[in-house]
This record gives C-alpha cells, structure tokens and sequence, in this order.
C-alpha cells in the first residue's frame, strides 16, 4: 500500500519549541497506531541501524551512550525544548559503505519526553550532526542542522501522530525537492516499523551471530578498495563481473575474520574450495596469504589471469580440474567396468579427486551445487571444518532435486529454506553442531552453515548410513559425466 502523509502548508508554526529560538520546521504528519514504547523501540533500532533507511551506509558505530547529565557530552550543545525532558544521550559514528566517496559522520541522538501537564504524551528523538556548515556534510545526510523525530500519543483515545521536522541551516532552502523526498522518506519508515512492530512482526533472520558487524565490514571495505576496481576491469567470464566480485570479496572479508577466530592460538592449516568456479575467491584468500586451492569439474577462463601470480612452491597449482569420486562410496557401483576415461572422456586418471583432505584443512563450499549436500560428509570423513553456502539443490548422485520442506506451521517454505534445512540435516546426522550466518553479501542465496564443532567423534560415524538415508547415489558417474562436458555456469 502506497504511503501518505499530511505535509505541513509552507508558513506552518513550529510544532516544538526550542527555547534557544532556533526554528524547527515541521514537513510531514501521519496518524499511528502504535504508543510511545514502540516508538522509541522502533527509534532506537534505527538509532543503531542507519543502513535500514540508508542503502549508503553500512553501519552506526556507538561512541557514547549515557545519561544525559555526562559532563563529557558536550559537543553539539544539546538543545532544551519547552514541556519536554532529555532522557538519554547517544553519539554514534555514522559508517559509510564507500569511504573513498564519502566520510563517517559523527552525530548526537537525543531522547525527549513530555514533562508538561495534559492528556497527548509526547515523546521526541532527535538527530543532530557534529557539522558546523551545509558544505561539510557527507552526500548520504540531509543538509541540515538536526532532525526531529516527533510522536503524540492519546491514551484515552488509543491512537496518535508521528510527524519530522527540520532544523535548517540559514543558507539553505527549505523547500528543496531532495530534502522533501527524504523527510517524507524517513517518516514512511518509522511508520512502517512501528505498525509493524504493534502487530507483532518478528525479525525473521539474525545476521551477525558468530563474528561482529563492524569487524567482517571494515574488512569487506579495505578487500574491495584493494580488488575491486582491478577485478571487475580484468574480468573475462561472460557473467557480471559486480556480482561475482563484490559477493567474493563479502565471502572473503567473512572467513577472514571467521579465520582469525578459530585460529587465534594455532597456525592457519590451510583452505580447499570444492566446486570453486571461476576460482576468484581462492584467488583473494591466497592474495591475503592464506594457504589452499580449489577445484572444480571444468575449467575456465579466469583461472589463467588468477593463477599467474600463484608461483609458490607449496601450491603452484591452486585452480585445478578435478572430478570428484569420493572414496568413502564404492566405486564400482557408481563407475562401469568401462572405466572413468571412458565415461567422463579424459585422458587420465590424475583429475580424479577422492574427496580426502589433510585433516583440519578448511573446506569452502560456496554455491557448490553438485557437492554441497556432499560437503559435510565429506568434513566427516577426512576431520575437516568448513563453509557451504547452499544455492541450487542436487542430491546426492549429482541430479537436480526439490529438498523436502521441513514440517513446518504456517506457510509454506520456500525451495532455498527447504534445501538449506535438508542439508543442514545431513551436517547434523554426520556429527557437526551447526552454526548458521546469514552472510551481507548480494545474493539471496546468502546462508552460510559452518561446521567447526562436533557433537560426536567423526570416527563414530557410519557414513555409508547417512550416504543412504539421504537417497543413495546411484546414477552419480553419469550425472558428473554430463558436468563434466556441459559449459561452464556463472559460478
């Protein structure tokens, strides 16, 4: 449903009054349904998260939150509003996502309540930024002094208002179109969350669990500012080169500091990337001087550009062309007596890869398709952690397969959430505790599913179980065959 609002007529009085005489200009009004604590709730939430109202932000970092009487908190000086009581002080660094374009931002948050007698409560957030002139102030902020966020509230008569306001710098014009556009903007979000707040919506994905915001982002930002630019002008698959190249760099900037976690106290055992497609994220990682390689079925054409500059001694070959034949399944059942040069048409028997790994390596599985269902299996067998970021489902022998939903209430899940529980069923019953990220990359296939604990010894067990459980992999050589020789997909 289209938002709507009731904008203030030009001339409008101040709807607050700051007893400094500064001029606080109303622009926008909307009936709510929602009280007082579920604005500020709502407010805070933003207050925290500025990357909900703004694709240019990445983040707030908090540098102050105390009570409002600090002694340390004195810059800007915090305005005093008539009828209203200053009830909390934030100071956040506003963090943007191009830090070469634009600067972070520091800004002080103020909470207000009305103090004054009458039946309309009244409760105020506002947003003042640490800039002296409309010329200092980053693209992603408005051009103005302060923002303030107003809310009204009729306990009697069960409803209220939500309305912005401006503090204008004196230089700059009160009716511009963009400042318009992006108070109407901020007021048809707080609006948004605080009615979906009162009917109980639940945040559906926790991102951020395992390894923290500001870590994996500082990380991302100093990758893309190295790679990016030279990546994406040297690409030479047919794919989109932003696509692959951001997501790479994401997945990249998440497993370095997941990385630099797990192995704090130990020497970094090395990484292998089954199914690794154009090989790029390998090419990161081992440009940040992590140890490991990857294969996949099918060459392609950026591993020549990738692998030039891999020349040491440990791994000169870090992009390889395997076909994987596990050697934890029987290998007759799934190979005729022909043989695997006859069935996969190549001429030896060295791009065969039996799926065991130095124990402890770390196994990437990113949107392996074929071998995700294959990856915590075979963690399993050779005592390895790993990533698997699911994306298209296959079972087992290799065929594309819809993952059973999960028994579920309420709607129906989707494809992606029904191969993301399968799989993740498969973890489970190999032993994995499973960790699950929702990774900030641009996909919608996002889910990370670590395993780096273990409920029970990898020894303990039957694999050959779990491979038939899961629908067995008959038909597998065939399936790999058809791979092997098809062309190669974005990944």
């Amino acid at each position: 449903m289209t938002f709507e609002a009731d904008e203030f007529p030009d001339g409008s009085p101040s709807q607050i009054e700051d007893s400094s005489g500064a001029r606080w200009t109303p622009l926008y009004r909307k009936n709510c349904g929602f009280d007082s604590q579920t604005f500020l709730k709502v407010m805070m939430n933003f207050i925290r998260n500025p990357n909900i109202n703004s694709n240019w932000l990445f983040r707030a970092d908090i540098l102050v939150d105390r009570d409002p009487n600090d002694p340390t908190v004195t810059r800007p000086t915090i305005p005093n509003f008539t009828d209203m009581h200053l009830d909390k002080v934030l100071v956040r660094k506003l963090i943007p996502r191009n830090t070469l374009r634009d600067h972070p931002l520091d800004q002080t948050c103020l909470v207000y309540h009305s103090s004054g007698p009458g039946s309309i409560e009244k409760s105020m957030v506002v947003y003042q930024p640490h800039i002296s002139s409309p010329d200092e102030m980053p693209f992603y902020h408005p051009k103005v002094q302060g923002m303030a966020f107003l809310h009204e509230w009729s306990a009697e008569a069960n409803e209220g208002t939500v309305s912005i306001h401006y503090h204008f710098f004196d230089n700059v014009e009160d009716d511009s179109p963009k400042l318009v556009r992006t108070a109407f903007h901020l007021l048809a979000m707080l609006h948004k969350h605080g009615e979906g707040s009162k009917a109980g919506y639940v945040k559906r994905v926790q991102h951020d669990t395992i390894i923290p915001q500001a870590a994996v982002q500082n990380t991302y930002t100093r990758l893309k500012q190295k790679y990016a630019r030279p990546l994406i002008q040297s690409w030479v698959e047919v794919t989109d080169p932003s696509k692959h190249v951001f997501e790479d760099l994401s997945i990249a900037a998440f497993l370095i500091e997941l990385w630099a976690l797990m192995y704090q106290d130990n020497p970094f055992p090395g990484f292998i990337d089954i199914g690794c497609g154009n090989g790029l994220l390998v090419y990161i990682l081992r440009e940040e001087g992590y140890s490991g390689w990857g294969f996949d079925a099918r060459k392609r054409k950026s591993w020549e550009n990738y692998s030039h500059t891999m020349d040491d001694e440990e791994h000169k070959e870090s992009l390889r062309q395997h076909v994987l034949l596990p050697s934890i399944i029987n290998s007759h059942s799934i190979i005729p007596n022909s043989g695997s040069e006859a069935i996969f048409g190549i001429e030896s028997a060295d791009i065969i890869h039996d799926g065991l790994f130095p124990k402890g390596t770390f196994i990437i599985s990113n949107h392996a398709d074929e071998l995700t269902p294959w990856t915590p299996i075979l963690a399993t067998a050779s005592d390895c952690p790993f990533i698997m970021i699911p994306c298209c489902s296959h079972d087992l022998a290799g065929a594309r397969y819809r993952a059973p939903a999960p028994k579920m209430q309420g709607k129906s899940p989707s494809a992606y959430s029904s191969l993301v529980h399968w799989v993740t069923s498969i973890a489970k019953d190999c032993g994995w505790e499973v960790e699950t990220e929702m990774l900030r990359i641009p996909s919608t296939r996002n889910v990370g599913l670590i395993g780096r604990g273990r409920s029970c010894p990898a020894s303990s067990v039957d694999v050959q179980q779990i491979i038939a459980k899961y629908g067995g992999c008959e038909g597998y050589a065939d399936n790999v065959a058809r791979l092997v020789k098809s062309k190669p997909k974005g990944h």
